[in-house]
């Protein structure tokens, strides 16, 4: 069982991640077409250089500040119980490794990035980000925390979205001057941000649907007429937010190519 803080945390970084993957993509393509490649982290131009690696630092920093949310603060500390993990907490243990996993990811990119001690090209950066994703399709897949009826149903629906990140991100190694593979990472990014943000308010927050409440840590829904209504409504909502982001892909397009596109030197 999850949380309405437990989502929202991680849902705002990847929601970042994503809008920030989106607009480097499409500013960089409508500024130089014949140069564009593939970038699994976009710098930070301006300012002197001294924010080039803001992506990077927030996805490192953010996902160790949640890491030891999972991994201190909500297991009291009561980590081996026994001479064993704490079985109390496993659903806390996985978060933690899921979490280790982006961690590692932007650690290993900034010391590619920052030093000369692992130099790694983009599309070895761009294998180490799907495994990050891959490891969480893994968690969520066979999570310790049994996922029933309409949050399971949530969390499927979660699952294909970052199935979709590990598709376009592998793509982007393999296919490393695409610019469709470069915005599509973006726009899974972003979408799997709003899906945690959806999960948070609809099975945490007060968008429940009607029929179904939160009780004992657990979901339930009076009839199966009411979990079905609630799936339904899930589907709405995803078709809403992939909407919603291919609008404002195509509104971050005609800008960047009305305001860039002539101009093969801007920065970002």
């Amino acid at each position: 069982m999850g949380s309405f803080k437990g989502h929202m945390l991680p849902g705002t970084l990847f929601l970042v991640v994503g809008i920030w993957h989106i607009w480097s993509s499409v500013f960089r393509y409508t500024s130089n077409p014949k140069s564009f490649r593939v970038r699994v982290w976009n710098p930070v131009n301006g300012f002197g250089g001294r924010v080039k690696y803001l992506e990077l630092y927030v996805i490192a920093v953010g996902s160790f500040i949640d890491l030891c949310i999972e991994f201190l603060y909500s297991t009291h500390l009561k980590i081996v119980v026994n001479g064993a993990l704490n079985p109390s907490h496993m659903n806390d243990f996985e978060h933690s490794g899921m979490l280790l996993m982006f961690f590692i990811f932007g650690l290993v990119a900034l010391l590619s990035e920052k030093t000369s001690f692992l130099p790694l090209p983009e599309g070895a950066l761009c294998f180490i980000a799907s495994s990050a994703f891959a490891a969480e399709y893994l968690l969520f897949y066979f999570h310790s925390t049994s996922h029933k009826g309409l949050e399971g149903y949530y969390h499927f629906i979660l699952v294909l979205l970052i199935g979709l990140c590990i598709l376009s991100t592998v793509a982007g190694a393999l296919f490393p001057a695409s610019f469709p593979v470069d915005l599509c990472s973006g726009v899974a990014i972003t979408l799997q941000g709003l899906w945690f943000y959806q999960t948070a308010f609809t099975l945490y927050g007060s968008m429940m649907p009607k029929g179904c409440l939160l009780e004992e840590n657990e979901i339930t829904c009076s009839s199966i007429e009411h979990e079905i209504h609630g799936e339904l409504l899930a589907n709405f909502q995803l078709f809403v937010q992939v909407l919603s982001v291919l609008f404002g892909v195509g509104g971050a397009c005609i800008y960047a190519e009305t305001k860039f596109g002539r101009t093969s030197s801007a920065e970002v």
